[in-house]
């Protein structure tokens, strides 16, 4: 693991995965939350307020936090790359100065996190040239909780930011602006080839190998100027209030699906699995038929109940009790359709389990992976052909005591280096009737959020 601004280590020669050299101590952060009343200006859209192109956002109708600024950054590697994350951020609250005034889940020190959807473990070459897990504390938090907004200040060399609307009006902000004309290509398997890997994953599940696979796709967006994540931000959380809006560390989305919310004991986690399109121009009568036709579909239900079965199994060492509904209900979305269920626990305090620790145990559960899930993940790097990165991984928030939101990274985008490409993904449940034609075709429906941000 590493802060900066100090170098990231890299596991040294010869060293397993998940074994990085020794890290040096995080520096003691000085951190102030203070109330911002009344609220300044229009704060219904947090990622107004973001004033440069590396935003941290984590937003949902309205509320959530956004931050900018980088106080330090905790990189981690390989198997090990979650519960490095947590060491490293329970040092770095050892050593904080916190004064919060408003006390509600994002206040106070907070960190935004995304981690790679594999481990470079077994079946992979690693060397340790990238990380596999990031947290990253910002300089400057904002937050809004229903009729409640903050701003946190944090600095590492104790020089914290103006609070309140001083520190606000003190930011400039710079121009955003569009990405021109954006073209797509094929990522690493094209979508005249994709089927094919679909048929082997549903003969491998015909042959008893598994019993489900989720295989995924990549598409590679070109845009004319650079991407200002700022410009997609805004029309993702115009467009889908319901889904979770996020960027982290070059990975931005706006996901359905949330793997876990802990808050003050009570354990939350959205599970979809079960997909129906939604045409362009559907009227609300056609829509209700196609949920109806979804909601008793028994390939999507059997692909549910796998997704259900897979967090109510990883969640269940952690809580006391738990409520798992008895069958699902259908999640609309602008393009797509979802089979959905919200499973609910109390956490046992035995454990002292946070939100980061939780998503480490719930990933990769069978939405995202398959079952059982060793099986599935070892045919996913078999046969998908591409490298998926931060895709399907953890992507959301830790605060101090733990408590935090962490959604799966879809229906998302990984910006790179160059910030004029971008790689856009989707994936799909496979299961022993899925039609491989019909899954391309689901794909493409996931794809419609991020083309639609570019404006494709």
């Amino acid at each position: 693991m590493s802060a900066t601004p100090y170098p990231a280590p890299v596991p040294p020669s010869g060293a397993s995965a998940g074994t990085p050299a020794a890290a040096p101590e995080p520096p003691p952060l000085v951190v102030r939350t203070t109330r911002l009343d009344p609220l300044p200006g229009d704060l219904t859209a947090l990622v107004d307020l973001l004033p440069d192109a590396r935003p941290l956002t984590w937003v949902r109708r309205g509320d959530g936090i956004v931050g900018w600024g980088e106080a330090l950054r905790l990189d981690t590697y390989g198997p090990g790359r979650f519960a490095d994350a947590e060491a490293a951020w329970r040092a770095t609250l050892a050593r904080a100065v916190v004064r919060d005034e408003v006390g509600l889940p994002g206040s106070g020190p907070v960190a935004f996190g995304t981690f790679a959807f594999d481990d470079g473990g077994t079946g992979e070459a690693f060397d340790g040239s990238s990380p596999q897990g990031s947290l990253v504390v910002p300089r400057v938090v904002v937050g809004r909780r229903g009729d409640v907004a903050w701003m946190t200040t944090i600095a590492v060399d104790g020089a914290l930011e103006p609070p309140g609307d001083a520190g606000l009006a003190a930011t400039e902000r710079t121009p955003v602006h569009d990405p021109g004309r954006v073209t797509l290509t094929d990522g690493a398997v094209g979508a005249r080839d994709w089927p094919a890997v679909v048929a082997e994953g549903v003969a491998r599940i015909q042959a008893g190998e598994l019993e489900k696979v989720v295989l995924a796709r990549d598409v590679v967006a070109t845009a004319e100027r650079p991407v200002d994540p700022r410009w997609l931000l805004r029309r993702l959380a115009a467009r889908y209030e319901s889904c979770w809006t996020f960027s982290v560390a070059g990975m931005i989305g706006a996901t359905p699906e949330l793997l876990v919310r802990s808050e003050k004991g009570l354990v939350t986690s959205r599970v979809l699995a079960g997909t129906i399109r939604r045409e362009p121009g559907m009227s609300d009568d056609d829509a209700l038929l196609h949920a109806a036709h979804l909601a008793r579909s028994s390939k999507d239900l059997e692909e549910h109940e796998f997704a259900v079965a897979s967090v109510a199994r990883s969640l269940a060492p952690f809580c006391s009790s738990m409520n798992v509904p008895d069958a699902p209900f259908v999640l609309h979305l602008p393009n797509v359709m979802h089979l959905a269920s919200d499973v609910t626990a109390v956490l046992d305090p035995a454990t002292r389990a946070s939100s980061l620790s939780l998503a480490a145990a719930l990933h990769p559960s069978a939405a995202v992976c398959g079952t059982p899930t060793v099986a599935a993940r070892d045919l996913i790097r078999e046969i998908e052909g591409m490298d998926r990165s931060r895709y399907a991984g953890p992507v959301g928030w830790v605060g101090a005591d733990g408590d935090g939101e962490w959604g799966i990274a879809l229906r998302s985008a990984e910006i790179a280096d160059d910030p004029r490409h971008l790689r856009l993904f989707a994936g799909c449940g496979i299961v022993a009737a899925s039609d491989p034609e019909a899954e391309l075709a689901e794909s493409e429906a996931k794809l419609v959020p991020m083309r639609w941000a570019l404006g494709v």
